[in-house]
């Protein structure tokens, strides 16, 4: 049984050098309003998806939090099931934290953005504003819009006319992007707010490209100016870089090796790392695209593409003083992220020396596909709690019938009749929703891996008559059959979800982009 850390223990641990990881197992919207500085957000109900790649080593010193240490008692004893060996809890949540005077935070990614704003400061890196941006595509300024978000943002929106490149791109394709340009055009990089837009531009400003800008603000900015952003853009496509390209990448990444302390692993190395990965803390990143990273890469590595690496660097590296070796196919982009790693404060960063093919020509072999990410526990759940179809479960609806993912999921689309009881609170609430453990029972979600995990657990609570719903709310509406939206039967505002990009209204907009650049007053000369 998990044994609980002390506030002060705690903050010793930070202090220290030994490697560990806070966890705090709130829901998003929770984590976003108040948090430990340092600390990392896996929701509980993600603890059997993430954690494998979050903490890879179970032998590393796991402590636990939510806001009164119910929750994260509830947590520890998932993760010491999956076979994690040092856990503790936080004793009295940051409830206790707070009353023993130690500080809090609030926001995202809080780490990356900080540091984001902070090279804005230090680095004089130049910014647009939306209005200026505005009137000089209105007067047929020679301009391309380069958007640093991924893919997938980019197609749901954009700032019109803009063409994606992810942020950890840019170094590789922007020798090509500029040599078919005019001389005289601008150069805008962007994101959905500030981080990714700076830290892109920052790329191109020392790499000594011209007459470049970041958007201020990027598309939010943009939408608060009063105006409309594409939505179903899809410039996605990224040529294959150039040799003369490639040349100025690789040039660019030694520069950077040099002056930032990046250390490279040969192949020997690398594999020396790999064989001790059941004694240490280490992570293995591959940073280039979703697609180069399917047709082949490290057995062992983690897909996590480079702009985001750097946006989220407390979700990459959970386990603080931990190793972290990036990997591209050659040194530019891996060498990139872990520049920006080392600029971060990371001091075990590393880039693998020529990545893929150097392992491909020492005679390693390539692992081909995106991984089927399944929970822990998924299979064995699937084999202990009752499947039943879409049609089986219209057919012949339970007495009850719940949906156990985010509030957000649920007012998208839910079984009509079925009532919210999220996976994190299953156990507290479930005995106000479902307070006679004979009544049939049928646990929903969004895919079908939730329902069936908390399949297991009403179990556990001597619920007797459980069942899920087979591939979940994709399934039901697959099956083309009625759904209810909205926030039915849910008394209370949840708390759960954080809004983001054009989902917030106006005030939230304003809110975020003053909070996020204001991250960055402590760094102006004088302050």
């Amino acid at each position: 049984m998990a044994g609980k850390i002390a506030p002060e223990a705690l903050k010793g641990l930070f202090d220290g050098t030994a490697p560990f990881a806070l966890i705090d197992v709130r829901e998003a919207g929770e984590y976003n309003s108040s948090h430990i500085p340092g600390a990392s957000l896996i929701a509980r109900r993600q603890l059997e998806l993430q954690m494998p790649h979050a903490v890879p080593f179970k032998g590393t010193r796991v402590v636990v939090c939510d806001d009164d240490g119910r929750r994260a008692g509830l947590a520890a004893a998932t993760l010491e099931r999956m076979g994690y060996r040092q856990v503790s809890v936080l004793d009295g949540g940051i409830n206790r934290w707070v009353t023993d005077e130690f500080s809090t935070e609030w926001g995202m990614n809080v780490p990356s953005k900080d540091f984001g704003e902070k090279v804005e400061v230090v680095h004089h890196v130049p910014e647009i504003e939306a209005k200026e941006l505005a009137a000089r595509i209105q007067s047929g300024e020679k301009l391309v819009i380069l958007d640093t978000r991924t893919p997938e943002e980019f197609r749901r929106f954009c700032i019109p006319g803009g063409r994606s490149v992810p942020g950890g791109e840019l170094a590789l394709r922007i020798t090509d992007i500029a040599r078919s340009l005019d001389a005289d055009t601008t150069i805008i990089v962007n994101c959905a707010g500030r981080t990714r837009s700076i830290i892109g531009t920052r790329v191109l400003q020392r790499m000594g490209i011209p007459r470049v800008f970041g958007l201020k603000n990027g598309t939010s900015g943009w939408v608060l100016a009063g105006h409309r952003l594409e939505t179903g853009a899809d410039r996605v496509e990224l040529p294959v870089p150039s040799p003369e390209g490639v040349a100025a990448a690789e040039a660019y990444a030694a520069r950077l090796a040099a002056e930032d302390g990046v250390r490279s692993l040969d192949i020997a190395a690398l594999k020396s790392a790999l064989s001790r990965r059941g004694e240490e803390p280490l992570y293995l990143i591959d940073v280039r695209t979703a697609e180069e990273y399917a047709a082949g890469h490290i057995p062992g590595f983690r897909w996590f593409p480079g702009g985001q690496a750097v946006q989220r660097s407390d979700d990459v590296a959970v386990v603080k003083n931990s190793r972290i070796v990036f990997a591209c196919d050659g040194k530019a982009r891996a060498t990139l992220v872990a520049s920006w790693y080392r600029q971060m404060g990371f001091r075990e960063v590393f880039a693998v020396d020529g990545g893929t093919t150097a392992w491909v020509a020492s005679g390693g072999s390539l692992e081909k596909g995106l991984p089927d990410e399944v929970p822990v526990g998924y299979h064995e759940a699937r084999g202990t709690v009752k499947s039943i179809s879409p049609r089986e479960l219209q057919a012949s609806p339970p007495a009850a019938v719940i949906f156990v993912d985010t509030s957000q999921d649920f007012a998208r689309g839910h079984v009509p009749g079925a009532r919210w009881v999220p996976r994190g609170w299953l156990e507290f609430w479930i005995g106000d929703i479902v307070p006679s453990k004979s009544r049939p029972v049928t646990v929903t979600c969004v895919d079908g891996r939730a329902a069936a995990l908390a399949g297991v657990t009403l179990k556990e609570l001597g619920y007797q008559n459980v069942s899920a719903l087979d591939g979940g709310m994709a399934a039901w509406q697959q099956a083309g059959l009625p759904v209810e939206k909205g926030l039915s039967g849910v008394m209370a505002p949840p708390t759960d979800v954080v809004p983001a990009g054009p989902d917030r209204n106006f005030a939230d907009m304003q809110n975020y982009l003053r909070w996020e650049e204001a991250l960055g007053q402590k760094y102006h000369p004088g302050r």
